[in-house]
């Protein structure tokens, strides 16, 4: 089976509680047939099957927590990938960490050795996830804003929101249409817009800048 279809253990476990049923019960022969099928399904030698379909599959407990299996250069370069990629999903992330990386490397912003280019291309989408939560929890947090007061001269000007059902003229949408040039540095035009909704008479007028009346 490709690599990039193996099951991973909790599905591999999943498969072999609904294989484990009709193997039991199976003749000799049969569970012969049962075994190819799970050898190619799950890539597991036939002695570990066996074995396997004569358990509970419950899994035991780790007696000794397994040791980081990547250090700090990959950590480093990890960090530097995510934030040029501008800090995108793990999943997304991963298969392109070797190839970003020796395009880092090629402009000298990441020192790349061919072990943690190695490292780079073998590392699991859940070890990255994983990484990558840890790098935001040593970012530094902005301060939130307090919350903005309520704005008593906008309150006093009857705005609301008009349903398209209105009848009676005199009930205007107002629209403030900026005309999105290359660049919005200094004074331009904007299109103020008024329509009527009952009619849908309307009428436009340019204003130069956002701050002085159209009248």
């Amino acid at each position: 089976m490709p690599s990039e279809e193996k099951m991973n253990i909790h599905e591999r476990r999943k498969y072999l509680r609904i294989m484990q049923k009709p193997y039991r019960s199976a003749d000799r022969p049969e569970r012969g047939r049962l075994l190819d099928t799970m050898e190619t399904a799950t890539g597991l030698e036939r002695k570990t099957l066996i074995r396997l379909m004569d358990s509970d599959l419950k899994r035991k407990p780790r007696q000794r927590q397994r040791g980081r299996s990547y250090g700090r250069p990959v950590d480093q370069a990890l960090r530097v990938i995510a934030e040029s990629h501008d800090f995108i999903c793990a999943e997304r992330l991963t298969p392109n960490l070797g190839e970003m990386a020796r395009h880092l490397a090629r402009h000298h912003e990441l020192e790349l050795t061919d072990e943690v280019r190695l490292q780079l291309e073998q590392i699991r989408v859940s070890t990255v996830k994983r990484r990558l939560g840890q790098f935001r929890q040593d970012e530094p947090r902005l301060p939130r804003r307090p919350p903005a007061g309520p704005n008593e001269i906008a309150r006093a000007i009857p705005m609301h929101a008009i349903a398209w059902h209105e009848r009676q003229p005199g009930h205007f949408e107002v629209d403030l249409v900026h005309p999105g040039g290359p660049t919005s540095d200094g004074q331009y035009l904007h299109t103020l817009q008024l329509l009527d909704i009952a009619t849908a008479w309307s009428e436009r007028v340019a204003v130069l800048g956002r701050s002085r009346p159209a009248w």
